[in-house]
């Protein structure tokens, strides 16, 4: 896309495709940047800002690890991790 191309949806969808939690913050960013110019009533920032809401729930999902079993400490390279602990807890591990 170049600067006189207006984004489309496409090209948000090229952005978000089959976004993974670890890179949801990284395509988040450059959704935002392509919008940037776009009127808040254009059909395309609508559109990208519903892929934003998405790409934040998909990275704060991951980051908060606010639900399930924590890993057991016999897990094959434990030993070399920090910390095992849930979010906004202390570290359960030395």
């Amino acid at each position: 896309m170049t600067d006189a191309m207006e984004p489309t949806i496409h090209d948000v969808d090229a952005l978000v495709g089959a976004a993974t939690p670890h890179f949801a913050y990284q395509i988040r960013a450059r959704v935002l940047h392509l919008i940037r110019d776009l009127p808040d009533q254009h059909s395309v920032r609508r559109y990208a800002e519903s892929r934003i809401e998405m790409l934040d729930r998909l990275g704060c999902a991951t980051c908060q690890a606010e639900e399930g079993p924590l890993e057991p400490a016999s897990r094959l390279g434990w030993d070399t991790l920090k910390s095992h602990g849930r979010a906004r807890e202390p570290s359960t591990h030395s």
